[in-house]
C-alpha cells in the first residue's frame, strides 16, 4: 500500500501542524489496510512483545512521529530522569522511584539514600517470612489510599499462589466506616498486623482508619498493641509521635518517590511479607530491566517512547478523548485501576509546568477491566457504540496454566482486536447468513476502524510484571514531557482535600457553607437527620 503521509526529508524538524495534516490524510485509509501493511510494526523488550500495527499510522507518519519526539527532547527527558535532575519543578526535586530498583550501590548520595530505604522493610519482611510468623500473624490489614493502596493491592492480587501459607491480606482505603469494618470482620487482634501508609502522615482517610484500627487492637491486646502496627511515611517524626518513640516499625518513604510511583518502596511492605523479600526483589529486577531498556535504547526501538508518542498522537493529534485498557489475565485484573491513577493523576492537566494554558488535549479518560469478562458487558459498546476509542490489550499468559484456558484467553484477545479494527460489513453478513432480515443484518454490522495496541508476554512472572509496571511509568512521564506538564504533582487532588476539610468543620459545627448549592444539600441532610 502506498503511503499517504509524507515527511519531506529524513531528520527534518516536524511540527504539530504537519502531524495533524498526516493524521487527516490517514483518516481516509482503511485501518485494516494500514494494519496489514504494518503487521510487523512491533518491538520486544524484557519479555514483552508490543504490536503497534492497528493504529492510524503508516511508515512515514510513524517516522515523523519519532522525529517529532526527538525534536521535543525525549532523549533529554530520559537523561534528566536517570541523572536525578529536578524534573519535579513544582516541588524542586528529582523523581527517584527508579532508584529503588537499582541492584547495587550508587555513588550519588541522594540516589543511594532512596535505594537503601528498602533495606529495613525488606529485612523486617524477611524475618517474618523466614521465621514463618505467618502462623502468628495470620492477617495483615493494609490501610492506605491512592498510591498507597492501588499498587500493593495489584501486587497481592496478581500472585496469590506466592502468598505464605495461612496468611491473609486485607485492604482498607475508604473513609466510609464500613470499609474498615469489613477488613476487621472475623479476625483476631492477637494474630493481626496493621500496616498504615501515608506519605505526609496527614492523609485524612488513612489516619481515621488507623485510629479506629488501633482502638480495636488496644481492646484486644492492651499494651502489646504497638507490636502489631507498622507505619510507612516520609514524616517519621509524626509517625513516632503517633505510634510511640520506642517503636522500630516505622519505615521510610522517600520524598522523591511519588505516591503513584511508590509500589517499589516500603509502601509494599504487606507484599514483601506475604510473598517474601526474594519475590519482591524479582519484581524490582524486572523493573530495573525495563529501566535499562528505556535508558539505553534508541527512540525508534524504545518501547516506552513509542507508547508515549502513540498516546500523544491519539490524544493531541487525532483528538481521542478516551482509552480503554484490558488486562487479559486474571493476574492483571487490577492493572487498569493502577494505570488510571498513574496516568490521569500524573497528566490530567490543562496548564503547562510553566503555567501556560495548553492549546491541545492531554491525558484522555482511561478506564478498563478484565478480559474476557468485559466481553459480556462493555465490549458491545466498544464494537458498535457511537464513540470509537483506542483500546489496549495487555495479555499475560501462564505457561503452567491449563492449556485449554490459556489458548482460549489468547484467542479471545486476538479476536476482539481483529474485529475492532476490521469490522464486519452488511455484505459479509448477508453472504454468510443469507436468510437474515435486512434490519437484523444492519444491526449486526461492525463498523471497525477502532484502533488498538497489544502488549503480550507468554510467561507472566513477578519479574515481567515489574517490567510492565515500570514501562507504564516511563510512558506516563515521557508523554507528560511531550505535553509540557509536570507529571509529579497533583494540585487538583490537593484542592479537593482542602475543601473537604472546610466542609467537615461546617458539618460538625452546624455552620454554613459558602456555596449555595452545597448549603442546600447540607440543609437536606440536617432535616433528614432530625426525623
Amino acid at each position: 500500500m502506498k503511503s499517504k503521509a509524507r515527511l519531506t526529508s529524513t531528520g527534518q524538524s516536524v511540527s504539530v501542524s504537519q502531524l495533524k495534516q498526516m493524521a487527516q490524510l490517514l483518516d481516509d485509509v482503511a485501518l485494516s489496510s494500514l494494519a496489514i501493511a504494518r503487521r510487523y510494526a512491533s518491538l520486544d523488550a524484557c519479555g514483552w512483545h508490543l504490536n503497534l500495527s492497528r493504529n492510524f499510522l503508516d511508515d512515514e507518519a510513524d517516522a515523523a512521529l519519532v522525529e517529532f519526539g526527538r525534536n521535543m527532547g525525549m532523549e533529554d527527558a530520559i537523561e534528566d530522569l536517570f541523572e536525578a535532575r529536578q524534573i519535579n519543578a513544582s516541588e524542586h526535586r528529582p523523581a527517584l522511584h527508579w532508584a529503588l530498583r537499582l541492584p547495587g550501590p550508587d555513588a550519588r548520595p541522594e540516589v543511594e539514600a532512596v535505594r537503601k530505604s528498602l533495606e529495613a522493610p525488606l529485612a523486617f519482611a524477611d524475618k517474618i517470612f523466614k521465621a514463618n510468623r505467618a502462623k502468628s500473624f495470620r492477617t495483615i490489614v493494609h490501610i492506605g489510599i491512592g498510591g498507597s493502596d492501588f499498587g500493593p493491592r495489584l501486587l497481592i492480587d496478581a500472585f496469590p499462589n506466592h502468598h505464605a501459607e495461612g496468611l491473609e491480606i486485607r485492604f482498607c482505603s475508604n473513609v466510609d466506616p464500613l470499609d474498615l469494618e469489613r477488613a476487621l470482620k472475623g479476625i483476631d487482634p492477637e494474630s493481626t498486623l496493621v500496616i498504615g501508609v501515608s506519605k505526609s502522615f496527614t492523609t485524612e482517610e488513612t489516619l481515621y482508619n488507623l485510629d479506629r484500627a488501633v482502638t480495636w487492637l488496644k481492646a484486644g491486646l492492651g499494651e502489646k498493641w504497638q507490636d502489631h502496627v507498622a507505619l510507612i511515611t516520609a514524616a517519621p517524626q509524626k509517625a513516632f509521635e503517633w505510634l510511640g518513640k520506642k517503636s522500630k516499625q516505622v519505615f521510610d518513604l522517600p520524598d522523591s518517590v511519588g505516591g503513584r510511583f511508590s509500589l517499589w518502596s516500603s509502601v509494599s511492605l504487606a507484599c514483601m511479607i506475604a510473598c517474601g523479600a526474594d519475590w519482591f526483589r524479582e519484581l524490582l529486577a524486572g523493573a530495573y530491566d525495563m529501566d535499562q531498556h528505556v535508558r539505553k535504547t534508541s527512540l525508534q526501538h524504545n518501547m516506552a517512547v513509542r507508547l508515549a508518542l502513540l498516546d500523544y498522537w491519539n490524544s493531541s493529534i487525532r483528538g481521542n478523548r478516551m482509552r480503554v485498557a484490558l488486562g487479559y489475565s486474571s493476574r492483571l485484573r487490577l492493572l487498569p485501576t493502577h494505570m488510571q491513577q498513574l496516568e490521569m493523576e500524573s497528566n490530567g492537566k490543562s496548564v503547562s509546568a510553566e503555567g501556560s494554558p495548553l492549546p491541545y488535549a492531554t491525558a484522555p479518560a482511561l478506564w478498563g477491566g478484565e478480559g474476557s469478562v468485559g466481553q459480556h458487558s462493555y465490549h458491545q459498546w466498544l464494537h458498535q457504540g457511537t464513540y470509537p476509542v483506542a483500546v489496549e490489550f495487555i495479555v499475560g499468559l501462564d505457561p503452567n496454566g491449563d492449556p485449554t484456558g490459556e489458548r482460549s484467553l489468547l484467542a479471545h484477545a486476538l479476536a476482539q482486536a481483529e474485529i475492532l479494527a476490521n469490522g464486519r460489513s452488511a455484505q459479509e453478513i448477508s453472504r454468510d447468513e443469507p436468510d437474515l432480515p435486512p434490519e437484523i443484518v444492519l444491526q449486526k454490522v461492525h463498523p471497525g476502524r477502532r484502533p488498538s495496541t497489544l502488549l503480550l508476554t507468554t510467561n507472566l512472572t513477578p519479574r515481567r510484571l515489574g517490567s510492565l509496571i515500570a514501562l507504564l511509568e516511563h510512558r506516563t512521564y515521557l508523554v507528560g514531557k511531550l505535553w509540557g506538564v509536570n507529571s509529579f504533582d497533583q494540585w487538583g487532588v490537593e484542592r479537593g482535600k482542602q475543601m473537604a476539610g472546610t466542609l467537615k468543620t461546617v458539618l460538625k459545627n452546624s455552620g454554613k457553607a459558602d456555596d449555595p448549592v452545597t448549603q442546600s444539600v447540607i440543609d437536606v441532610v440536617r432535616i433528614q437527620s432530625q426525623k
